[in-house]
Parts: C-alpha cells; sequence; structure tokens
C-alpha cells in the first residue's frame, strides 16, 4: 500500500544500447548532440544502422559523421541541419551530399542560429522565436519564414522561426548516475537546448558516477534525471570522434570510413560497442 507522503524510489533508467535503440520507431525526429566529430552519440547512430530503422528525420546545427553514415546506410528521410561537413582537412560529408542531390532525402537548411530559435521556441513552449542575422538570406524564401513587424513600435521587421520538437533528443555525457542526472566536462554545444526542446531524451554514458556525486555538485548537472527516459554506458561511444577530456578524435579511423573504397560493414564491426558491450 501507498500511504500519505510516501515515495517509490526513483527507478534506474539503465539499459543496454541495443536495448535503447529498439525504442526508436521508424520516422522518429532524432536531435543528436555534440558537433561535428565531438562528442556525438556515435554508437547509438552505428546502432540504428545495424537495426535497419528507416525513414528517420535528423535535427542538428552542426552534424558531419553522424548524419553522413546514416545517409549512406540509408536509413534518413528528412534533414533540418546547419553546415554539414566532416571538418578539418576532409571536407564534406560525401554521402549525405550525395543525398540531398539526388533527392533520396528532403532537407530543410538551416543556419546554426535559426535551428537553435527553432528549438528555444519549442523549449519555451511558444509557436515562434525571433532571430537576428538572417535579413538578405536565401534561407527565408526557401523556408517560407515569416518576419513580423515590432509590436512596441520601431517599425523593423524581425524573421521568426517556427518551433522545432524533436521526438527524442540524443546526447552523449562523460558521466551519468542510474536515475539518469548526467554531466558533460568542456563545451556542451547545443545538448542543452535540444534537450529543453525535446518530448524525450536519451543519454549515452562514459561512465556510471554515484547518485551522491550528483548530490554533492548538483551544478555540474546539465541535464536532471526527471527529463531522461533512458540511458546507456557506453564506453568510448562518441568514436571515431572525441570525448573531452577523455580521448581525442580517431583521424585515421574517420579516414578509413571515408575512402570510398572501404567497407560500411567493416567500419562498424571496428566500433568500441562492439568489443566493449554497452551495460544493461
Amino acid at each position: 500500500e501507498h500511504g500519505c507522503g510516501v515515495f517509490a524510489m526513483s527507478a534506474s533508467k539503465v539499459m543496454t544500447l541495443s536495448d535503447m535503440v529498439a525504442l526508436v520507431p521508424d520516422g522518429t525526429a532524432l536531435a543528436v548532440g555534440g558537433s561535428f566529430l565531438h562528442r556525438g552519440p556515435f554508437a547509438f547512430v552505428r546502432e540504428l544502422i545495424r537495426q535497419r530503422k528507416r525513414n528517420l528525420e535528423i535535427i542538428k546545427q552542426s552534424p558531419g559523421y553522424d548524419l553522413d553514415i546514416l545517409c549512406r546506410a540509408d536509413c534518413v528521410a528528412r534533414v533540418r541541419a546547419g553546415i554539414v561537413a566532416m571538418e578539418g582537412n576532409l571536407g564534406l560529408a560525401p554521402w549525405y551530399r550525395r543525398a540531398v542531390e539526388t533527392k533520396r532525402i528532403a532537407l530543410e537548411e538551416h543556419a546554426c542560429m535559426t535551428l537553435t530559435a527553432g528549438l528555444r521556441a519549442a523549449a519555451f513552449g511558444v509557436p515562434f522565436q525571433p532571430v537576428g542575422g538572417v535579413h538578405g538570406s536565401d534561407l527565408t524564401a526557401l523556408n517560407n519564414w515569416e518576419s513580423i513587424v515590432d509590436p512596441y513600435g520601431s517599425g523593423k521587421e524581425v524573421w521568426v522561426i517556427p518551433a522545432i520538437q524533436p521526438d527524442i533528443a540524443v546526447i552523449h555525457v562523460n558521466e551519468a548516475n542510474e536515475l539518469g542526472d548526467a554531466r558533460v566536462y568542456g563545451t556542451y554545444n547545443w545538448d542543452r537546448i535540444m534537450s529543453r526542446a525535446a518530448k524525450q531524451v536519451f543519454i549515452i554514458a562514459e561512465t556510471l558516477a554515484p547518485v551522491t556525486s550528483f548530490e554533492a555538485r548538483p551544478e555540474l548537472t546539465l541535464i536532471p534525471s526527471f527529463m531522461v527516459q533512458a540511458l546507456a554506458v557506453v564506453p568510448r561511444g562518441a568514436w571515431p570522434g572525441s570525448c573531452w577530456p577523455l580521448y581525442e578524435v580517431d583521424y585515421p579511423a574517420v579516414q578509413q570510413y571515408m575512402d570510398v573504397k572501404g567497407s560500411l560493414g567493416a567500419h562498424l564491426e571496428r566500433a568500441p560497442e562492439c568489443f566493449e558491450p554497452a551495460h544493461g
């Protein structure tokens, strides 16, 4: 029996990576954390491919490897993104570019700031968000964005971006506890606003930390447990990207992935989650 004032302890949200990805239906709109080759939930992305997920929508300001490999595996139907590149000397994302050029995917092209504005609108519970810096851009006409006149009388016109609410935000973090509290060391890029905008949040963590350590330093928590639906622990889960300060980008592995003669299957088999399965 549950008496008045008696509360059940929160249950552990830890599951295997495979079980987490199984929760993603075909057609899901996924906000993917990290930036370019840095702290992206790449083990999660590869598991989407292994489970043959289809017709996904990918939402991210600065994707690269994650979006490219999903396009290569024919998992994507729609994209809302800013710059898409492999970064550094590696150039553009070739399989993504091919998917756009052959119209295999629908692209809603953004600037990083306009996508962020749409996510903010969803996070704040309003239908649109004003944004600066797009006057004179073709993006406004391409996306049928609207402008409004300042209601406070300045006479200035302001472009407004409609709310963008992902079904799931998938965020790779340094540490989490079993209840789902998560923290990131170094910059968190757009992960905070993604987590606030999405209907659900999935966390991939390098390691589990005690709940007491989060209680001792609550100011380090980027995503609180009440926002998190699922958690998987995957060491080196951001490979071949970096997760500061634990490891740097594996550029030879990225270059091997980019080799047109290389096998996607061989690349997937090299991934750390194949050797260090996620904790359940």
